[in-house]
């Protein structure tokens, strides 16, 4: 599959179920995802992180940052 190309619901649902992509059973790492928050294993749980996308790792370290300033503010 191309870069640009986005994967069809058919191929979600197949890298989604396919245990070789979770870590642990609940963390997702699939590097042909371009997904940033792909849906929990169980769906209906939300969502989670795709590890192996930089992107989504880029905004998780942000999301922390900006919890850990705004706490040590609060102090």
């Amino acid at each position: 599959m191309m870069k640009s190309e986005k994967p069809s619901k058919v191929t979600l649902k197949k890298w989604h179920q396919d245990p070789k992509n979770w870590i642990l059973g609940f963390l997702y790492y699939n590097k042909e995802d371009p997904r940033i928050f792909p849906p929990k294993r169980t769906s209906w749980t939300g969502w989670t992180v795709n590890f192996a996308n930089p992107k989504s790792i880029g905004f998780l370290i942000g999301i922390l940052l900006i919890v850990h300033f705004v706490l040590a503010y609060l102090k």
